[in-house]
């Protein structure tokens, strides 16, 4: 099917889309690097140059619905993935044997690891945060904090390991003191973050050495990002990312949701942070001043020559390279496998010029290329029709919808979110 006839497709089935994007995640020192699309994980190992051979006792496929989220611990040792499955899958990145599997009531939207690596949070589709003690006897999840029936996109634990942060698609950001016995819960909400006007899609911190909790930078489906003074909930800067790519129209304004912030990362110790924004075919790179505790724009990285919307960022601090990836776990009216696409961005500096690298010399080559993507090859063409699929399904699951009366009793025996029987 020629991808104008797919994109008319996705259009008309607009409130029954529902796909997940593709997932880019790199582990610290550069030495593997992540790629989820629909239920497939595929991981590269840049040591020795080939895929990780995943080993889990619960056979394979290791997730059976499509994976949300999935991350690397600061320290590099652990990494987890998640999803609509309603498991959380904690692995071992020196062998990549996974070394717990734990199971949610509902869908899973966002995970995070606490500095020292001792426990795993993760948030489902009900607003609920969970935890896990990675290092205790009993790995059960335990309910830690909740944001009452709001879905969380995003989690993130400040630098120095105090607090924990989450997002959801009510506007809000809460600042949670982590605390020393959290199977217990979080009771001591330390501020709210409150100034978005749309869902709070993504959450990232700055680290500063004259603020240990780090600034938090967010981004939203009102097209932009926000800094933040945690300690106090304060908002610090605001950038208008879609306006500074010149993305709206002559009169400033743009269709509804249409330029959602979709990811974003924090480069060189905070100075640079990537942005990817839905309907750009590239990223948005800004300058963030610590001590002045400012955003502002620096520039527009295109990718030319090819239909490329990242759907997620991961950044390597040791090589200073920003990878990407594109992609969704389905396209609807199109028979298509899980279709993912990977590129990388190398001089991410504020003296050089950022650099679009080749296939030919993105760090693996074409056996990366052929593990991430599923093919050393793609068909671009699916790839815009793909980048709407995903756009749609991201408002339909963070902008709340008001149904019929008639139609909620039809949706409750229809929905996959219902308690696990033990």
């Amino acid at each position: 099917m020629e991808v104008e006839e797919a994109e008319a497709e996705v259009e008309s089935n607009r409130d029954n889309v529902e796909v997940a994007p593709a997932l880019i995640s790199v582990h610290p020192d550069q030495t593997s690097v992540a790629v989820a699309v629909g239920p497939d994980l595929r991981v590269f190992d840049l040591l020795s140059g080939c895929a990780a051979s995943l080993v889990d006792e619960c056979g394979a496929p290791f997730h059976k619905d499509s994976i949300r989220a999935i991350r690397y611990g600061s320290g590099g040792k652990l990494f987890v993935s998640a999803g609509d499955d309603k498991t959380v899958k904690i692995w071992s990145t020196e062998s990549w044997r996974c070394v717990c599997t734990v199971s949610s009531e509902k869908r899973v939207s966002a995970v995070a690891i606490s500095e020292d690596g001792c426990h795993v949070c993760f948030a489902d589709k009900f607003g609920v945060v969970w935890v896990v003690d990675v290092a205790g006897s009993d790995r059960k999840a335990t309910p830690l904090l909740s944001h009452y029936c709001s879905i969380i996109p995003s989690l993130a634990f400040s630098p120095d390991g105090r607090f924990i942060v989450s997002a959801d698609r009510d506007f809000k950001i809460r600042v949670t003191n982590f605390p020393k016995n959290p199977l217990s819960g979080a009771h001591e909400i330390q501020s709210f973050c409150l100034a978005h006007t749309e869902f709070v899609s993504c959450l990232a911190f700055v680290h500063a050495r004259e603020c240990p909790e780090g600034l938090l930078v967010s981004g939203s489906g009102d097209s932009t990002v926000r800094l933040w003074d945690i300690s106090s909930g304060a908002l610090l800067d605001t950038c208008e990312v879609a306006a500074k790519a010149g993305l709206l129209e002559s009169n400033g304004e743009a269709e509804e949701h249409s330029h959602a912030v979709t990811d974003l990362c924090t480069t060189l110790n905070g100075s640079l942070i990537a942005v990817a924004i839905q309907s750009l075919q590239g990223i948005v790179l800004l300058s963030c001043d610590v001590s002045a505790q400012t955003l502002s724009f620096s520039k527009v990285v295109s990718i030319a020559g090819e239909a490329f919307v990242p759907t997620s960022l991961g950044f390597s601090p040791g090589e200073g390279k920003l990878w990407m990836v594109t992609g969704v776990s389905s396209l609807p009216a199109c028979n298509y496998p899980p279709l993912a696409r990977v590129r990388v961005i190398s001089g991410i500096d504020v003296e050089q010029e950022p650099v679009v690298v080749r296939d030919d010399d993105i760090p693996g080559g074409e056996r990366l290329l052929e593990t991430l993507q599923g093919s050393a090859s793609v068909d671009e063409s699916a790839f815009l029709a793909a980048a709407e699929a995903v756009k749609t399904a991201m408002c339909n699951l963070l902008i709340k919808k008001q149904y019929p009366a008639d139609n909620r009793e039809s949706r409750k025996k229809t929905r996959n979110d219902r308690k696990l029987k033990n």
